[in-house]
């Protein structure tokens, strides 16, 4: 009545090849996902689990980055592996200050990123998230490259310059995992989501983890100046900057001083406002935080201070910036 069934055929159909997109994501995928981990965290107070977020190992014999935020106040830390194993990991260092951490899992032989150039990036460009949101292990989301040099603070209070915004898709657990071009190349390490938001993500420039690691590694923090004052962004009216021939519309207004601090011994008094440092305009307290680097630790700097209404050149001798 209703006859033989026709057959649903038993030959197999030949692939179509893939689009150059698709293949440029799966190999960029083959080759950088093995060096992605999971990072799993147990609290100080009692041996339980309570955070995980990802990591890029960026050297065969376990060095890992991740986000501090990540490892901040963690008593144990595991890494989970691309096969799923589960190994052991210490906290080499952390800079709050850039939200990043470098951590060495135990064992050798690990399969390692290689770290690109976030310089040279450009919006509209293919990129690439790979981590663990929500313990799903080797997650992969594509975007483009949304924005450049944006700014965001760490976890030090400290802006985070020159920072990645992305529409890669990423989830609670993404932190610290890995944001890679097209090439393949490790150009951020994602740290951030606007909570509400959809498609305004962040990552922390390779090229800033790439100035960190070698600090973390040897000293497992990074060192950056200090001349002892409490400070605010100070506006200043435009009559002021074309009688003194300004060019920057702020400066840095001295709340308070360090007693004994280099700013006090320079002879810097509450109520100046900071407009130079080294012949470089300080327009905000974030600036000076960005000229206070390492090699300005030990030397005498030269400062432009409005005063009563005139400028007075100073000179502070830089330090170390003491422990939190």
């Amino acid at each position: 009545m209703f006859g033989r069934p026709k057959s649903l055929g038993t030959t197999p159909r030949t692939a179509a090849p893939r689009d150059p997109f698709s293949e440029t994501v799966i190999k960029v995928v083959e080759t950088v996902g093995p060096a992605v981990i999971g990072v799993r965290r147990t609290s100080r107070a009692r041996d339980l689990y309570d955070g995980a977020g990802s990591g890029v190992i960026v050297s065969p014999d376990g060095y890992a980055l991740t986000n501090n935020h990540v490892v901040r106040g963690a008593g144990r830390i595991e890494g989970i592996l691309h096969d799923g194993s589960v190994v052991g990991a210490e906290i080499v260092g952390t800079d709050p200050d850039t939200d990043l951490a470098l951590l060495r899992l135990h064992g050798g032989g690990h399969a390692t990123a290689v770290l690109g150039d976030s310089d040279g990036l450009k919006v509209g460009e293919l990129s690439i998230a790979i981590g663990n949101p929500l313990g799903l292990q080797a997650t992969v989301t594509v975007g483009v490259i949304s924005a450049l040099r944006r700014t965001m603070r760490g976890d030090g209070g400290r802006l985070i310059e020159d920072v990645v915004q992305t529409d890669a898709a990423l989830n609670p657990g993404n932190s610290g995992g890995a944001l890679v071009n097209a090439e393949g190349d490790v150009v951020g390490i994602n740290t951030a989501i606007i909570g509400g938001a959809q498609g305004i993500c962040f990552a922390v420039p390779i090229n800033t983890a790439k100035g960190v690691i070698p600090e973390l590694m040897r000293d497992g923090r990074v060192t950056r100046g200090w001349f002892g004052i409490a400070g605010q962004t100070q506006e200043l009216s435009k009559a002021l900057r074309r009688r003194l021939e300004l060019t920057s519309e702020s400066g840095v207004l001295v709340a308070g001083v360090s007693n004994g601090g280099p700013a006090d011994k320079a002879g810097l008094r509450v109520g100046d406002v900071v407009l130079r440092l080294d012949g470089e305009a300080t327009a905000s307290v974030d600036a000076v935080h960005r000229l206070l680097t390492r090699d300005k630790i030990g030397r005498r700097v030269a400062l432009d201070v409005l005063r009563d209404g005139g400028i007075v050149k100073l000179g502070l001798s830089v330090v170390e910036r003491p422990a939190a």
